[in-house]
């Protein structure tokens, strides 16, 4: 038995709160991100394993909300979106940026314009208070790219940068996926529970962090230098680990009870 199953304490069972990113992680990166596919059955394992886990279960992505439910439909997960610039709790309600930064958000992606109008292999994601610059399907343009999003983000210091897999956003300075990790942990019915995040990018690495300074477990899928504790193969291997901890969720539950103890 693992230490996540058994706890720090070695003999308490394990209440587990289960944290994933999406691109990469529950589905294949695609050439455009409106082309992700998502397995026949990744929404029932899903769903299987939130209910196990008394729906302490969440996606931790840079997509936005209203993708994830489109994608995962019918589920109406937790979701922090836009790398934690928009969360949605598990009672529903949603967190939203202040419309400012929103707004300046349209604005970075309108200075971003002419490098498309030249180039148009390279993809401009807009979200709500975040711009994702996404050029792989271009991938001679990256230093081009880089150029172009710290000058368009020079003229706002409320947004910093961050590189991903063929990818620079601009996000809200403060706010990661650690931070919406964090927040979750704060909740019902994820607070108490030990956090296990699976990612794939250096946009994870934040979540992975978060994940274990509370008392959690950090996954990376693939290669690649990183503060996670364990790695994982594939796409295929993080569906068959949700399955895995939801079942461990629900032996847990059977040995001490459906809900974490106060």
């Amino acid at each position: 038995m693992s230490d996540v199953e058994t706890g720090a304490a070695g003999a308490a069972p394990a209440y587990l709160a289960v944290f994933t990113d999406f691109d990469g992680t529950l589905v294949e990166i695609a050439e455009r991100p409106e082309d992700v596919e998502v397995a026949a059955n990744l929404r029932e394992s899903i769903a299987d394993a939130a209910e196990k886990l008394d729906s302490a279960f969440a996606v931790i992505t840079g997509r936005e909300i209203d993708v994830i439910d489109h994608y995962l439909s019918p589920l109406h997960l937790p979701v922090a979106g836009a790398h934690g610039s928009q969360r949605r709790r598990a009672d529903g309600a949603i967190e939203e940026l202040d419309p400012e930064i929103v707004e300046a958000a349209d604005e970075l992606a309108r200075r971003l314009e002419p490098l498309l109008a030249d180039n148009p292999d390279l993809i401009v994601e807009r979200k709500r208070g975040a711009v994702a610059l996404h050029y792989r399907q271009a991938p001679e343009f990256e230093q081009a790219c880089k150029v172009a999003m710290r000058e368009a983000a020079r003229f706002d210091d409320r947004f910093e940068l961050v590189e991903g897999k063929m990818v620079i956003e601009a996000r809200p300075k403060g706010l990661s996926k650690g931070t919406a990790l964090r927040a979750f942990m704060r909740e019902e019915p994820f607070a108490g529970r030990i956090p296990v995040f699976i990612g794939d990018d250096t946009t994870d690495e934040d979540a992975f962090i978060a994940a274990q300074e509370l008392g959690g477990v950090g996954i990376k899928l693939g290669a690649g230098p990183t503060a996670a504790r364990m790695r994982i193969a594939d796409v295929a291997s993080v569906h068959a680990l949700i399955q895995g901890l939801g079942d461990i969720a629900a032996r847990a539950g059977r040995i001490g009870g459906q809900h974490p103890p106060a």
